[in-house]
């Protein structure tokens, strides 16, 4: 009998025991899905007519071996809650006097700093994380909101209605809120997690004991670190720039789940961060989303991360300032990824394709010709990022990131250059359809093409 390659063998061994571990894992999950209560982590009861705010009708089921699992897509709206000493009221409408300094409290009753539609979509085998802007301008009962005090002032049920009407309609599955507490709390449990700094980022504000002090590059976060590289928001694309490192970090957190230990840990979690969270997803619902995150969870590809597309009407100086959302885009990306509607507009011709391309790796000469490559293919709008702070990756591949999720776009030009690899993220430069990350394929493809 003919012996096996060394490193074959070595492969299916691993396959072998990373698939034994995931099915003991799932068989795991359903235990805990019979043994422990399945009830929502409720806050508070949801009346009929909240209640009828979120999709009845089952999206989750199980299968032969009685595992929860995903049946048909779900919606899912998570909003992250911050609350400082000074955000709460006193039964006069003051704000509670200080102590010291302007603490965080655990409590649910607060503005939502954070806010995200998932979507776990077994027909794709895809994870899309669709960012929603704090400032987003909407109109409730004829007057101008900011969509990040509607939860606030009117209760979930009332912002999923929101968040759906400005989303072309789509459905509203289930919802969790968490506070700042409740997640440094699970990246603890989780053992920290590794997330890439975009840039060196340095800020200090001494009345809420709020300071970050980070260097560009890969880092292994606990719970406080990561905390305060989510919060913080003072770079020139302000709170959108926050949203792109808050899915970039969602982004990590779902793939983390592709540790087999994680779903086992579920129980765990829950009894840490009960006071920190509210959610009508029950827990075999929880076993079911991370079973599915398991499977095959070494697949970046599987995440993907959009930003809801819009712009500033100003700088706030003069002014509320508001993320005004543009109808077509949201209207092209609900048909693209949540299954609603038609897309409304066609794709962009090449010329008229904003193109933004970073030296990730120190290949000036390389990164100009791979420019002047993609105008003579005849993409006339093609720049290089200037940033001084983009940070040196040294990638591997090239990456063509399809900024505005549209992932054909971002194929076409990976083929005019004949290297890279396209993808779906928020990661790119904020104005861009396409973002370039050059990479060392391109660069040793014209290397030994000039020689």
């Amino acid at each position: 009998m003919q012996q096996q390659p060394r490193s074959q063998s070595s492969k299916r061994k691993l396959y072998l025991g990373l698939t034994s571990i995931g099915i003991i894992s799932l068989i795991g999950g359903a235990i805990i899905a019979n043994l422990l209560p399945n009830t929502p982590l409720l806050k508070q009861e949801l009346s009929a007519t909240d209640a009828a705010a979120f999709r009845q009708d089952e999206s989750f089921s199980r299968n032969i071996l009685q595992v929860p699992i995903i049946s048909k897509p779900v919606n899912i709206l998570l909003l992250g809650i911050k609350t400082n000493l000074s955000d709460i009221k006193n039964s006069d409408g003051k704000a509670r006097k200080k102590t010291g300094y302007d603490a965080e409290i655990n409590t649910l009753d607060g503005l939502s700093d954070t806010m995200m539609l998932l979507r776990f979509d077994p027909s794709t085998n895809k994870v899309i994380v669709f960012g929603i802007p704090r400032d987003t301008k909407v109109e409730v009962n004829g007057k101008s909101e900011k969509i990040n005090a509607i939860d606030h002032e009117g209760g979930i049920a009332e912002a999923a209605k929101v968040v759906s009407n400005t989303l072309n309609g789509v459905q509203i599955d289930r919802y969790i809120r968490l506070n700042n507490f409740g997640l440094e709390k699970i990246i603890d449990a989780l053992n920290g997690l590794d997330v890439t700094v975009p840039k060196d980022i340095k800020y200090q504000d001494d009345s809420q004991h709020f300071y970050v002090n980070l260097k560009a590059g890969k880092q292994h976060f606990d719970g406080h670190k990561l905390l305060n590289f989510l919060r913080y928001r003072h770079d020139a694309n302000g709170d959108v720039g926050r949203m792109q490192r808050q899915q970039m970090v969602m982004r990590s957190m779902l793939a983390q789940w592709s540790d087999p230990s994680t779903v086992s840990k579920i129980p765990q979690l829950m009894s840490i961060v009960k006071d920190s969270v509210d959610t009508n997803l029950t827990v075999e619902e929880m076993v079911a989303i991370g079973g599915f995150t398991f499977n095959n969870g070494t697949d970046k590809d599987r995440i993907q991360t959009l930003l809801m597309p819009g712009d500033y009407n100003g700088d706030g100086k003069h002014g509320v300032s508001y993320w005004l959302p543009d109808s077509t885009g949201i209207g092209n990306m609900m048909a693209k990824y949540f299954d609603r509607g038609e897309v409304q507009s066609p794709i962009k011709s090449a010329k008229n394709i904003y193109i933004r391309v970073q030296d990730t790796g120190y290949y000036p000469d390389a990164t100009k010709r791979l420019i002047a490559k993609l105008r003579k293919a005849g993409y006339e709008n093609v720049q290089l990022d200037k940033d001084p702070k983009v940070i040196k990756e040294n990638l591997e591949t090239t990456q063509i990131i399809a900024q505005k999720g549209e992932l054909g776009t971002s194929q076409d030009v990976a083929n005019s250059l004949g290297v890279g690899k396209a993808e779906i993220s928020t990661t790119g430069n904020l104005y861009s359809d396409i973002t370039i990350k050059v990479g060392q394929d391109w660069a040793q493809f014209q290397q030994h093409n000039n020689k």
